[in-house]
């Protein structure tokens, strides 16, 4: 069906179009605007239409609104509103206060738009309509009483309009109620009773009516006005109790007798009490009794007087839960001889009942609640002699008692009355079957063992620590009890195993609650308990481990640390004197694993903010130097090394950057720098090998700005730091083919401080697979031989290694050739060395060795390739390194003698030839 706009309709086609297409979706803002409207029309501004029209409008409306809310088209208010629309209508017809029919239809829509209204919670609206409808009626009774013509008739006619008289007048007094104007609605109710006599059988709606209004009223603590529509209610239901029951009566009564004990029970305490013997008079029910018995103990009654009115309760019958509770009621009143005299007289009252067992229990109760323990326990032996002897409790009585004795025991307990505590639960396991499988019966078994440990009976203690982990192994209290056995014993092995199975089972389920525990809360405090008990007891090995579970499982920061500092104490000196092994090994791993955790929870105390607490301060600087120290300790195991740096330097961002602190970091990065470049080197795989030179990266960028910050606080000329971190870098950078070397080099060639074996460190590392970058090893090595020439005193064993590899990479092993090497550089090189070796002492022998043969090589190299002026020329030069050797020089002096003689005879002998070839 097509959407309808009502936006643009008048008032008359609002309604014709809602009738015709109610199902249209603007069907709640059609309802709102014909609401709002009626308010400004009136007949003038209908003239058009004729009053039977207007009147059928209203009634086609009235009947639409109802028939929808019945298919729940429309809410109740919607209704009330169309309803409201229709009475407007209706009573705008000029014709309609003509005849009767019409009054009464007037009469009726306005009643039922009233109690619309009120249904909905608008009762000053709902007024406006019950006034109306007030007033017809009166208009009717006048025409009705003008036009009636026998006494009978008259009657009949009256009766009619009264009874809806009576029900406009209920609804006003409901009205009041909702507006809590209560001479309003008492005075519409007490019209109403004066009605009554004519409308009897509308004398249960006015008994209900007021009983409610009685509820409302006692549940807002207006109890003046409660108690005056319970009274109603009451005497309102006397006049017809064919169909009001005594109960509803009693129940009336009751809650009036309540609402005098609780409006002023002093004042209103005889007629609490007139109320309640009304109540029980007319129906007897166990809250009837039991208020009765809570108003008497209001009163300043006799003790003689309250027992008559306990024992009147057995003579009527009461059931022995009623019964029980009276004698609670008066022991809570500070009537124990009563209370207890009527307990006796219940128990033989109901000897015979299977529920005797409630009364037994409630009388110890009462003798522990009152300190009687002698009387109590007269009763406990009572009681569990006849339940192994036939008088069995049921399985819920049981089960009280067991409550009753575990709490007394848990109070001794606490007070460290520890016999006591285990007589209480030794009564308790005398209930339990010698073959019964039951949880509770093994935390029984676990508190009488903490008696048993308290009292130093380590052996009864035993015994009932095995009971428990028979019933209940999976237990964390059962383990706890065996570990600390275990402990006292000395059992260390055993201990370990109990510490590993309460680990176990603190991460498999929920521990449950243990009344001999201070702290409930916290399942790892029996960690905490464990290590502080081995502790006490020389067991730091158990201890140990304790300790790292606790540091594991706890939440609380502060104790993890706690927990941390102390297993530190306990391992470290161990550690520290264990020869390298694989157990060694074990301790480190489980060391850093500790210290992860404190890095962890340090990290929580700070949140990425610097701490102003010293206390967090000294923990972060405490667990640095203890990574650094173990880190020291790992010099054969650099990975183990790398991490422990890399932990000491995270725990000392939680420190203030003062000079201290930014060397030890500077020292931590570069410490785990060089074993990612070790690692790098012998990685098995490219993927691995990039993997560790990135991370080496990675601390080498954050060594260099926490460098930059050193600087600034003091001189730091000798620290090598800058030209490791050039190194580091470079080897990165050279063995990961950076595209980007030459121009991070550049800057490197201009440093004016660095030394000769930077640059030979620079040549190696170009070289040094996988990288392979020879124009930079032999700019480096040139820049190194140069720094070595320019001192003062020449280092001849450094100047010979450098010039050694320099000529290597010059004049490679392998390839030699006049076009790849540039022998007229070479020359001078060796022409270098040879001074050097002339003018000075020192020159390694096997150096000398080396350039010679290396010489002589070129020269015949040089001769196969028939340029035989550079041979007679390198191969010359080769016998004036030989006249430099020492002991060696015996040995190729003849041989190579010869063989120059033989190269300057061929060269003779080609001498024609010769100058064609070079």
């Amino acid at each position: 069906m097509d959407d309808v706009d009502f936006r643009f309709m008048d008032f008359k086609e609002i309604i014709e179009n809602l009738i015709v297409k109610g199902n249209s979706p603007s069907i709640h803002e059609a309802i709102d605007r014909l609401f709002m409207d009626i308010a400004n029309i009136n007949r003038e501004s209908m003239a058009e239409m004729q009053d039977a029209q207007v009147e059928e409008m209203a009634v086609n409306l009235w009947n639409w609104a109802v028939t929808r809310r019945v298919g729940l088209v429309i809410s109740e208010e919607q209704k009330a509103k169309l309803q409201h629309v229709a009475c407007k209508l209706v009573c705008m017809c000029e014709d309609s206060a003509v005849s009767e029919e019409a009054i009464q239809k007037q009469i009726l829509m306005n009643m039922k738009t009233g109690k619309g209204w009120l249904d909905v919670g608008n009762a000053v609206t709902a007024d406006e309509f019950f006034q109306v409808a007030i007033a017809g009626l009166e208009q009717l009774y006048v025409r009705l009483m003008q036009r009636s013509s026998t006494e009978a008739h008259v009657a009949m006619q009256k009766i009619a309009v009264e009874r809806d008289l009576f029900k406009v007048l209920s609804y006003q007094a409901e009205s009041a109620v909702a507006q809590g104007d209560f001479q309003r609605a008492s005075a519409c109710v007490l019209r109403c009773k004066d009605v009554l006599m004519r409308v009897p059988k509308k004398t249960r709606y006015l008994h209900i009516l007021c009983y409610n209004f009685g509820v409302e009223t006692y549940k807002q603590n207006k109890y003046e006005e409660s108690s005056f529509w319970l009274s109603q209610s009451y005497d309102i239901g006397k006049m017809e109790k064919n169909s009001i029951g005594p109960e509803m009566l009693a129940k009336v009564l009751r809650l009036l007798a309540t609402a005098y004990l609780d409006w002023d029970d002093r004042e209103y305490y005889d007629k609490a009490l007139s109320a309640i013997n009304l109540a029980n008079k007319e129906h007897s029910h166990p809250a009837g009794l039991f208020l009765k018995m809570k108003i008497l103990l209001k009163g300043e009654i006799a003790n003689e007087e309250l027992l008559e009115a306990v024992m009147e309760t057995l003579h009527l019958d009461a059931s022995l839960d009623v019964c029980l509770n009276i004698a609670k009621l008066l022991m809570d009143h500070d009537r124990e001889s009563v209370g207890f005299y009527f307990l006796k007289i219940i128990c033989e009252h109901f000897k015979s009942s299977e529920n005797i067992g409630k009364a037994l229990l409630l009388h110890i109760d009462m003798l522990l609640e009152r300190k009687e323990e002698l009387l109590a326990k007269e009763k406990i032996e009572e009681i569990i002699v006849g339940h192994q002897t036939g008088r069995q409790l049921t399985t819920e009585l049981v089960g009280c008692l067991h409550d009753i004795l575990w709490k007394k025991a848990a109070r001794s307990f606490e007070v460290q009355n520890y016999p006591d505590a285990l007589q209480w639960y030794c009564y308790s396991l005398r209930l339990y079957a010698s073959d019964q499988m039951d949880l509770d019966l093994a935390k029984l078994q676990r508190n009488m063992a903490a008696c048993y440990l308290h009292l130093k009976q380590l052996d009864k203690a035993k015994v009932a620590v095995a009971e428990a982990e028979q019933r209940d192994p999976t237990n964390i209290f059962t383990q706890f009890y065996v570990f600390k056995i275990a402990v006292l014993e000395g059992n260390s092995d055993r201990a370990l195993q109990a510490i590993t199975s309460l680990e176990h089972l603190l991460t498999a389920e929920e521990p449950e609650e243990n009344n001999l525990l201070t702290d409930r809360g916290s399942t790892v405090m029996l960690l905490s308990l464990a290590a502080q008990f081995a502790l006490e007891h020389g067991q730091q090995i158990v201890a140990g481990k304790a300790l790292e579970y606790l540091a594991q499982y706890s939440e609380d920061p502060q104790q993890v640390l706690t927990a941390l500092k102390c297993l530190f104490r306990l391992v470290l000196p161990k550690v520290s004197q264990m020869p390298e092994s694989e157990n060694k090994k074990k301790e480190m791993d489980r060391l850093l694993t500790c210290l992860n955790i404190a890095l962890l929870k340090l990290a929580q105390f700070f949140d990425g903010k610097a701490s102003t607490s010293d206390s967090r301060t000294n923990e972060a600087h405490w667990f640095r130097k203890i990574a650094w120290n173990l880190a020291v300790q790992c010099d054969k195991d650099p990975v183990t090394m790398r991490e422990f740096f890399m932990l000491s330097y995270k725990l000392s961002q939680f420190c203030p950057s003062d000079q201290v602190i930014l060397i030890a970091q500077k020292t931590c990065l570069l410490m785990a720098a060089a074993v990612d470049l070790e690692q790098g080197r012998k990685a098995s795989t490219t993927f691995q090998q990039t993997r560790l030179l990135n991370r080496a990266l990675e601390q080498i960028h954050k060594c260099r700005d926490i460098w930059n910050l050193l600087k600034e606080t003091g001189d730091f000329s000798n620290d090598p730091c800058e030209t490791l971190l050039l190194l580091y870098e470079f080897e990165v950078k050279a063995k990961m083919n950076d595209p980007f070397l030459d121009s991070f080099l550049e800057s490197v060639w201009e440093l004016p401080h660095l030394e000769s074996k930077t640059f030979e460190t620079i040549a190696s590392l170009a070289m040094e697979m996988p990288a392979c970058y020879p124009s930079i090893a032999l700019k480096a090595l040139k820049r190194a031989l140069l720094l070595h020439k320019r001192k003062e005193s020449i280092d001849v064993l450094k100047y010979s290694k450098c010039m050694h590899n320099l000529i290597n990479l010059l004049v490679p092993e392998r390839v030699l050739s006049a076009e790849l090497c540039p022998l007229e550089e070479v020359w001078g090189y060796f022409e270098d060395a040879l001074h050097l070796i002339s003018h000075t002492e020192g020159y390694p022998e096997t150096e000398i060795l080396w350039l010679m043969v290396k010489s002589w090589n070129i020269g015949i190299f040089m001769y196969g390739s028939s340029k035989y002026v550079s041979a007679e020329k390198w191969c010359s030069l080769a016998l004036r390194f030989l006249d430099h050797l020492g002991s060696l020089r015996r040995s190729y002096e003849i041989q190579m003698n010869v063989l120059y003689s033989q190269l300057v005879e061929a060269l003779d002998k080609n001498k024609g030839s010769l100058f064609n070839k070079e």
